[in-house]
């Protein structure tokens, strides 16, 4: 069965005025849909299990050097990711996590500027994460289309894309105005 495309689980004008329903309709029902049906092409071309989810198919393409087919598995997964990321303003998180937060950052929007610069001074396109490492928490950038999913002891618990099709219609090149909104 090839993969398809996530529905948003939010309706696309319910993150205005941070990110416009044009901007999500753009990027996901275009760049998103596009890693998909990369993806959809690579693992037919090669050959691969069709049963195999993304995180598979991504492991497998970054052992085997397989870039073609890591850039677009990696692509798709990330972006699934960010939907389940993003939520109208004044979600907070809770519990477990909102601890380690406050231990770690001193507040989730110490966390939040932290994240806003990181991915701001980040060079060139990638993505901005809140990564839980061999259980503490952290914050890196990674380039392109990598993802922590390859990594050992890295679990991914929030994004942010840094590729100018996350912020460029509503934001132009304004990368920090877009990070830190």
């Amino acid at each position: 069965m090839p993969f398809i495309l996530p529905d948003l689980p939010f309706d696309a004008a319910s993150l205005a005025p941070y990110m416009s329903a044009e901007t999500l309709g753009l990027h996901h029902g275009k760049h998103h849909k596009a890693y998909i049906d990369k993806v959809n092409e690579l693992v037919e071309a090669r050959g691969l299990s069709r049963s195999a989810g993304l995180v598979e198919i991504a492991r497998l393409a970054h052992e085997r050097h397989d870039k073609p087919l890591f850039d677009n598995a990696a692509q798709a997964w990330n972006h699934g990711f960010l939907w389940q990321c993003l939520a109208p303003a004044g979600q907070k998180p809770e519990g477990r996590l909102r601890t380690m937060i406050r231990e770690k950052f001193g507040s989730v929007e110490a966390l939040l500027a932290q994240m806003a610069a990181e991915g701001t001074a980040h060079f060139g396109s990638g993505w901005c994460w809140l990564l839980l490492l061999d259980g503490k928490l952290a914050v890196s950038t990674l380039h392109d289309g990598d993802t922590p999913l390859v990594y050992e002891n890295a679990l991914p618990l929030l994004t942010l894309d840094l590729w100018e099709h996350a912020y460029y219609v509503d934001y132009r090149n304004d990368r920090n105005a877009y990070a830190e909104a």
